[in-house]
């Protein structure tokens, strides 16, 4: 396998000022620091008129009016070693009609070409067009940062879904702060601060936002509208001061010149942070919808701000499910009355903040360089699964299942549960703990018991039940999920699939835990929180609670409503399955997911206590086609891939491999061979539990057999080395049901009806 050395960027650089130039200059940075050490470079594109002090990594600057300097430039690269050209695209920053200079240089490199498109315009005029496809024809990848820009690729351009990635913009990784430090050192102590940071223009708002301070300051007084950023360079040479001086002219008009700020200042990356650290509250209230990307919204929300925008079409994916507050476009009297209830509401803003702050992690730098590294590689190599199997290709068998080691899952485990993330095999404190992984963790504690292994510490077990038992908020009825190191919630309620996931860790627990008194507990919670999925859209929710009513219906068998639940759960699962099934697609919905074989699972073991042949027989039927589009050429286990989930229209995405699917299946594959002892469901798991060992697409083993340790998953090109609270409690519970399964003898099924169904 060749290892990437020398990466090109070309787009706009710092210090020129623009955020195109900001991006470019974070992305060549992060990708330089990162432990893949390649070298980089940037093509600096120059804007008439203008002369920057560039840094060394700006190997080359291009005038952005000069089409034989495009041409120069592609020649330049083409001797420089490059594996890769990563080009910036913005409408606006490459000279010719509609930009099409850019072309030249393109249409020139040798080496593959990844482009990341700023901006994807609903409706673009016919040059715009016209070079936006040239631009994608000539690369090997897109990139946007938001799914609207893969729907508009696919849709307005007809470009193939296989090629368009979705990355989003990076942020920086500094520590979750308080935003008093910050105000006593830019002179903001003891004010309310609103801020809105960038480049002035008229599109961005600002006027919207001075018109809603006279109603802030009704509730805080003490507020503070600070606009941190010069006026955009090319308002400037067409207009001077003009917009600016309107502000102010409006400020003064509407009486509150104590409380607004103009700072006229390009600031660099460490004065900017402190401002948006200062903060109480961060505002876009740009004008237009049309806004694919916006790097202001998206390093305010990862510093952890409670944000109020309108909804452009970055925000509102951004800020969707609460995660942030989205006003009408132009409407003064919302916005300023949504940033006056988060001012005074201290638990409502903190709350915001922290779960800001929480979900923003992926998209750090650090982060944002892995999947362009990702990426780079990817197309510098062929498919490693389009190859011929290599000779040395790993096929360990499963036959013989490993011991249990639980080494590493303890140290995933402090005293309030188990840790959502590992840096590598340490713990990662940052990202605290979740619903989801502590689940699992209870239900593997019940599995030990069930399956005749060596039984987890009393104390760790009776843990993850208060762990769970905290998450149940009896006011909303559900479960939260995302809990801060700190111990403090990050939401009023998680996800309906989470919900469902904590459903069946209960419902085991109520049948099979060691203490009489946890597994009294277990039914009662799980009695509570049951009604609360009848009203869920989920299929996946729906089948977690099926595979968690399964325990408890068999603990608490006169509970008349949890049967009438279980019914009507199974039965919407099964009319999904028949109402999407069709010729080359049997499956209950037009895509593929994650956890894919929990779906069958829990149609097969709902129709094996139910004694139901025909919900038994839309799970085999499922789990049969699932077995072959998670089979590679070779005969190897391969699950789909989180980087883009298959459906009818597109090819199976192959990466990243998860462990979590290899688990679902290995589950999959014992309620199918339970019900019909058939022994190539065993043969199926054997495969399934395999790719942990090595038996997968990269040949490498996942677990480390030795502690218990497994790795998050497969990379196009090599392993994840982080080893989180999922991953690592996936393979214990995928393992524990696999040594059950190679236990049990190959005796016929006991229940006619469904052996004769699944024969």
């Amino acid at each position: 396998m060749n290892h990437l050395t020398n990466i090109a960027f070309i787009g706009n650089s710092l210090p020129r000022r623009c955020g195109i130039a900001t991006f470019t200059t974070d992305l060549q940075q992060a990708v330089s620091k990162s432990p893949a050490h390649v070298a980089t470079a940037i093509v600096a594109m120059t804007d008439h008129g203008h002369v920057y002090d560039y840094p060394p990594e700006v190997r080359l600057a291009i005038a952005d009016d000069n089409r034989d300097d495009y041409i120069r430039a592609g020649d330049v690269l083409n001797v420089g070693n490059f594996d890769v050209a990563c080009l910036q695209h913005e409408f606006g920053i490459f000279g010719g009609e509609d930009g099409d200079h850019i072309v030249a240089l393109l249409s020139r490199l040798k080496m593959p070409i990844i482009t990341t498109l700023h901006t994807v315009l609903a409706e673009p005029s016919s040059g715009q067009r016209r070079v936006l496809n040239k631009v994608i024809d000539l690369s090997a990848k897109v990139v946007v940062m938001a799914e609207k820009g893969r729907t508009f690729l696919e849709q307005v351009y007809r470009v193939s879904a296989d090629k368009i990635e979705v990355v989003p913009h990076g942020i920086p990784n500094i520590p979750f702060l308080e935003p008093a430090v910050s105000k006593a050192a830019l002179g903001f102590n003891a004010r309310s601060v609103i801020l809105t940071f960038g480049l002035l223009s008229p599109n961005k708002g600002i006027e919207v936002m001075i018109d809603a301070m006279p109603l802030i300051l009704e509730s805080s007084p003490d507020a503070v509208y600070v606009i941190l950023g010069a006026t955009h360079p090319n308002l400037v040479r067409d207009q001077g001061e003009t917009y600016r001086e309107s502000l102010v002219t409006r400020v003064n008009d509407l009486g509150i010149a104590d409380s607004v700020v103009f700072l006229d200042r390009f600031v660099d990356k460490a004065s900017l942070l402190d401002f948006i650290s200062m903060c109480d509250v961060y505002a876009t209230p740009y004008l237009n919808e049309a806004q694919m990307t916006s790097g202001t919204l998206a390093y305010s929300f990862g510093l952890g701000k409670a944000v109020v925008s309108t909804p452009y079409w970055h925000a509102r994916e951004l800020l969707a499910e609460g995660r942030g507050v989205l006003v009408p476009f132009g409407d003064a009297t919302a916005i300023g009355r949504e940033v006056a209830s988060l001012l005074t509401d201290d638990g409502r803003r903190d709350a915001m903040r922290r779960r800001a702050y929480q979900i923003s992690r992926p998209m750090t730098w650090q982060k944002i360089a892995e999947r362009y590294l990702a990426l780079f590689s990817e197309i510098t190599h062929r498919n490693p699964a389009a190859d011929p199997k290599p000779t040395n290709i790993v096929t360990r068998k499963a036959d013989t299942p490993p011991e249990l080691q639980f080494g590493h899952f303890l140290s995933m485990c402090d005293d309030t549960g188990l840790f959502q993330h590992a840096i590598y095999s340490v713990p990662d404190r940052a990202h605290g703990y979740c619903v989801d992984d502590n689940a699992r963790a209870l239900l593997l504690s019940v599995a030990l018991k069930e399956a005749g292994e060596r039984l987890l510490p009393d104390a760790l077990t009776s843990r993850f039940a208060s762990f769970v038992q905290h998450a149940w908020n009896p006011d909303e009825k559900h479960f939260r999920n995302f809990m801060g190191f700190d111990r403090r919630w990050l939401e009023d309620r998680g996800s309906q699939d989470s919900h469902g996931r904590t459903l069946w860790a209960l419902g085991e627990c109520a049948r099979s835990d060691a203490s009489p008194s946890r597994r009294a507990w277990a039914a009662a919670l799980f009695s509570q929180a049951l009604p609360t999925v009848e009203g869920f859209g989920s299929p996946r929710a729906w089948a977690f609670a099926l595979l968690g009513l399964e325990g408890y219906c068999a603990a608490s068998p006169r509970d008349v409503f949890a049967h009438q639940i279980r019914s009507t759960l199974a039965d919407r699962l099964a009319d999904i399955f028949h109402s999407v099934e069709r010729t080359g697609w049997i499956w209950f919905e037009e895509n593929l997911s994650y956890d894919n074989a929990r779906l069958s699972q829990a149609l097969i073991a709902t129709g094996l206590s139910a004694e139901r042949p025909d919900y038994v027989a839309a799970g085999i039927k499922s789990l049969r086609w699932l077995m072959t589009v998670q089979t590679s050429p070779e005969g190897l286990f391969r699950p789909i891939g989180t980087d883009g989930f298959t459906d009818r229209t597109r090819e199976v995405k192959l990466f990243d491999q998860q462990p979590l699917e290899a688990t679902a299946t290995i589950g999959a594959c014992h309620a199918a061979w339970r019900v019909s002892h058939d022994i190539t469901w065993k043969e199926e798991a054997a495969k399934a539990f395999a790719w942990f060992l090595g038996s997968n697409d990269l040949s490498l083993p996942v677990v480390d057999p030795d502690t218990g340790g497994c790795r998050d998953g497969l990379h196009p090109m090599r392993l994840n080395e982080n080893r989180g609270g999922e991953s690592v409690v996936s393979y214990l519970l995928g393992l524990v049901e696999f040594r059950k399964l190679s236990r049990a003898s190959d005796h016929p099924s006991t229940f006619a009806p469904l052996r004769a169904l699944t024969a």
